[in-house]
């Protein structure tokens, strides 16, 4: 005899809200004009809208016209029979780049020309499998930071002291000259020290971290000086538990990453950033000196609204000496990777223009840590 897992149609009800809420693939529902009628929390995520905002848009909204998406969905709501289709493009401006999907699309039987869509991000291991490669790119930068360290700081040293001397015998139209060289040497030995942070292989001292007073602190840096005309917007889950991270290096990351959107958002009439936190269980990821795979499941992001990265540089945003501004150095990013690295975490982009989204995933704190008290609230905007 069949066993009765609940009492009423409302128990029932709340329980499948539950799992759907749980599944860890993006679900939505769609009545026969569309409009989406039901997302789960996932599908939040997937097409970055609350639920109230996915409630009055219709599929149309998120994807281009041409989409094959819509074309499947007109064929499911022909034929009334559920279909699988692997490997599906949805990059839009919506949904950004890199969005390749598996979809599976199932007509509701109880509701004439109602569908389920079923979303399975194909992307995700391909980012981790370029993580691995930044790595590689990182690693190769150390060995020469070591040999810069040795080889070069110390032939620049008697350069530079040459030039002093110099300096105080010579003409003032060759004084020039002396300033020149002793410019360019200091330039020369800042690069060299910012690649040394490369070299550098000692343990991080780890202990657990309240991720939104890192945010806070780099939130008001940046708004006290380079991004003082910025708008910031917070969007924290005040539920999150601590990382297991170094609070200095922490900070330097995300004063990285903000430093750069808000140089990337500069020439906007509204530039923006948003501050994310959110709690992503299911990815697991196997790292370097860990013997067995290691759960991913705390997600922090960093996006503008600016010009967004060109898309031939993406693939190598990571690698050191990739990059897009006039006088930088390209090492900006490469210790980013390498400081979220150290931390056996992995940092990706989505970039299209009018929006680019840096999203970093951490691992959690030992456990047994108590849960945070984030001083920041989800939604705050300042």
């Amino acid at each position: 005899m069949p066993m009765k897992l609940f009492k009423n149609s409302a128990q029932n009800g709340t329980r499948a809200l539950q799992v759907l809420h749980t599944l860890r693939d993006p679900v939505i529902m769609i009545d026969r004009d569309n409009t989406i009628a039901f997302a789960n929390l996932e599908a939040e995520y997937f097409f970055s809208s609350s639920q109230t905002q996915l409630a009055k848009s219709r599929l149309e909204d998120f994807v281009a016209f041409s989409s094959p998406l819509l074309a499947l969905v007109a064929q499911v709501r022909e034929h009334e029979s559920p279909v699988n289709e692997y490997r599906i493009d949805l990059s839009s401006p919506r949904l950004g780049n890199d969005r390749i999907v598996d979809v599976h699309v199932t007509p509701v039987a109880e509701e004439t020309g109602a569908m389920v869509i079923v979303f399975r991000e194909r992307s995700m291991a391909e980012k981790f499998d370029r993580q691995m490669t930044h790595r590689g790119a990182a690693r190769s930068v150390t060995g020469l930071a070591s040999m810069l360290g040795h080889e070069i700081k110390n032939p620049l040293s008697g350069i530079r002291g040459a030039a002093q001397l110099l300096e105080a015998a010579v003409s003032d139209e060759d004084r020039a000259l002396t300033g020149l060289i002793r410019d360019e040497t200091d330039r020369i030995v800042s690069l060299v020290e910012r690649m040394e942070v490369f070299s550098d292989e000692r343990p991080i001292e780890r202990e657990p971290v309240n991720i939104h007073v890192v945010l806070d602190r780099v939130h008001k840096i940046a708004a006290s000086g380079f991004a003082r005309d910025v708008e910031f917007v917070k969007q924290y889950d005040p539920s999150l538990p601590p990382v297991l991270g170094n609070k200095d290096q922490l900070i330097q990351v995300f004063l990285n990453l903000v430093k750069n959107a808000a140089e990337a958002c500069e020439e906007r009439e509204s530039p923006q950033i948003k501050l994310r936190t959110a709690f992503r269980p299911g990815v697991r990821l196997s790292i370097p000196g860990a013997n067995e795979r290691v759960a991913l499941p705390l997600e922090f992001s960093v996006e503008d609204n600016g010009s967004g990265v060109p898309e031939d540089i993406q693939m190598h945003m990571f690698d050191p000496f990739i990059t897009t501004k006039q006088n930088g150095s390209g090492l900006g990013l490469a210790l980013v990777a390498k400081i979220v690295g150290d931390h056996g975490g992995v940092i990706e982009c989505d970039s299209q223009t009018n929006r680019t989204v840096f999203r970093i995933l951490m691992p959690t704190a030992h456990a047994g840590t108590t849960m945070l008290a984030p001083e920041s609230r989800q939604g705050d905007q300042t």
